[in-house]
């Protein structure tokens, strides 16, 4: 991201239910998400990145969101690690993440591993029983660069369908 771009977006932190060591003076880190502020248009997809690890999630949030080089990402939010700090998964984060992207166009979903994968399956099993915006999905993408595609196509303002599909034909790009 360019600085000095118009409307330039910085990521910023969406939190989890406050815990009694998240209390400000506590050192403990209060907000664990990511999220990129969709500045200044509105009712775009959103995008929620999910991983075991909170630094990779937010390493691959941040890098998605420099190379679109227009001051101006979608919603974008992470969602890694427990909340006590080690790997793993936590569905609260990902219902809070998913939540705070959601600009009722959808959402997109991308997930690391096996285990990430397997929480977000959960929570779309029962979507509206756990608090799910509609309509989300999970893409079947690799992680770095399907992330990339999804916030590019979201962020030119791509419906649902084609943030998916950007996310999922990373599959089909050969490197060598």
């Amino acid at each position: 991201m360019a600085s000095g771009t118009r409307g330039a977006a910085a990521l910023h932190p969406v939190g989890d239910a406050p815990e009694p060591a998240d209390r400000p003076g506590s050192g403990a880190p209060s907000e664990q998400a990511l999220r990129g502020l969709p500045l200044p248009v509105l009712d775009r997809v959103g995008v929620v990145l999910v991983s075991h690890s909170q630094a990779v999630a937010e390493s691959v949030a941040r890098l998605a969101v420099s190379l679109l080089d227009t001051g101006d990402p979608g919603p974008v939010a992470t969602a890694g690690g427990n909340p006590d700090g080690d790997t793993g998964t936590c569905e609260s984060r990902i219902v809070t993440a998913t939540r705070g992207v959601d600009q009722g166009m959808g959402v997109a979903v991308l997930a690391d591993l096996d285990g990430s994968v397997l929480a977000v399956r959960g929570l779309l099993a029962d979507a509206e029983a756990n608090g799910l915006p509609f309509p989300v999905r999970l893409a079947d993408a690799p992680f770095v660069e399907g992330a990339v595609a999804a916030v590019l196509t979201a962020s030119a303002g791509g419906d649902l369908a084609a943030v998916m599909e950007a996310a999922e034909d990373c599959y089909r790009v050969r490197k060598l």
